[in-house]
């Protein structure tokens, strides 16, 4: 009897979980499945060969190298470019680790601004980033900026510096010189600064990337996207490509904007999916628009759905289906049904142009 009794208790509980009362719902629990039987595309890998524009070093041995590289062969990435941030060892020890396979991987180097705050510092990280091309290093990044001067290089970031201080221009002009691209993430999306409440498209995000605006010394959303194009106008000779789309998902034409005057802007699509792919045709029409001008990224760490995901969103006309796990929205996302010529040139044309 005592079992008995248990058992119906349980049931009970379940049912109880089961019929939740929708006002009792917190919305971290929302998990919602596409309940729209449409014809999906099934892909299985990428339509073209990929060059990965913006990863990192996810991988700790080489042979993780090598099962990365199987993978790779799977999903049809020819090249993957490893933005180290690092400059010294650390960056030593990424060229040693992924060194076998010399054409499928390119690797980026950080800066170094040790002394920064002391007279000559700049001759140091000029000297420092000459060391690191010599040793294999094909462009600089991943920077990054999100109001406090650059934080990503290591072993020592730049904090206070943006990259439109006067102070970083030999580093811009050594970029130039070296043919050496620079990728940067600078701001964050919109709704990161906004508010985390009930108004909040992208609440879901928004409430554990919220952007604290509080130092009146921080630099925002706007200002951010200014001080990158304050460096990409006063060097031309130097190659910018902007990560996640310039942090412009929520209004692709500030993007638009700066690519219509600098040509030696580009911009990556990495990890930003879950944001385009909820407005399909805008952001198709943007991507047709700009074909020359963007490449493909992922900046996740590499395994066989994140890769199929993305080629998902680019390649199909799939329909209002869900990736809560992989890019934690509550959004339902869509194929973008890309051409097949504007899918040649984010995959890999434009990579190459830029790489040369």
């Amino acid at each position: 009897m005592k079992k008995y009794c248990i058992t119906i208790f349980i049931a009970a509980v379940s049912f109880h979980l089961l019929a939740q009362n929708a006002g009792d719902l917190l919305l971290k629990n929302y998990k919602p499945v596409s309940i729209y039987k449409t014809p999906t595309a099934n892909i299985q890998r990428a339509s073209f060969p990929v060059i990965d524009m913006h990863s990192h070093d996810y991988v700790e041995t080489k042979d993780d190298v090598d099962d990365l590289v199987k993978l790779m062969d799977k999903m049809n990435v020819k090249k993957t470019m490893i933005l180290t941030y690092s400059t010294g060892k650390g960056f030593d020890s990424a060229v040693e680790k992924y060194n076998k396979y010399p054409d499928r991987f390119e690797l980026w180097c950080g800066f170094d601004y040790t002394g920064y705050g002391t007279q000559g510092w700049q001759k140091h990280a000029v000297e420092e980033l000459e060391r690191c091309y010599h040793k294999g290093a094909k462009g600089v990044g991943e920077l990054g900026d999100k109001g406090e001067g650059e934080l990503y290089s290591k072993p020592t970031p730049g904090k206070g510096l943006h990259i439109d201080d006067p102070q970083m221009k030999p580093l811009l002009e050594k970029c130039a010189a070296l043919h050496m691209p620079i990728s940067i993430h600078v701001a964050e999306d919109e709704w990161m600064y906004e508010n985390p409440d009930s108004t909040n498209d992208g609440m879901m995000n928004a409430a554990t990337w919220h952007v604290d605006m509080s130092s009146p010394q921080k630099l925002g959303h706007d200002a951010l996207q200014k001080s990158l194009e304050n460096a990409v106008r006063e060097n031309p000779k130097t190659i910018f490509i902007a990560c996640h789309l310039l942090n412009a998902c929520a209004n692709l034409q500030q993007l638009g904007d700066l690519l219509d005057k600098y040509p030696n802007l580009y911009a990556d699509i990495a990890a930003r999916y879950g944001e385009f792919a909820p407005v399909p045709r805008y952001t198709a029409a943007f991507f047709t628009k700009y074909q020359d001008r963007l490449v493909y990224g992922t900046d996740n760490s590499p395994e066989e759905h994140m890769y199929i995901t993305t080629f998902r969103i680019l390649e199909t006309a799939d329909e209002h289906f869900y990736e809560p796990d992989t890019f934690n929205y509550h959004w339902a996302l869509y194929g973008l049904n890309l051409p097949k010529e504007v899918l040649e040139k984010l995959y890999y044309k434009n990579a190459e142009k830029i790489m040369k």
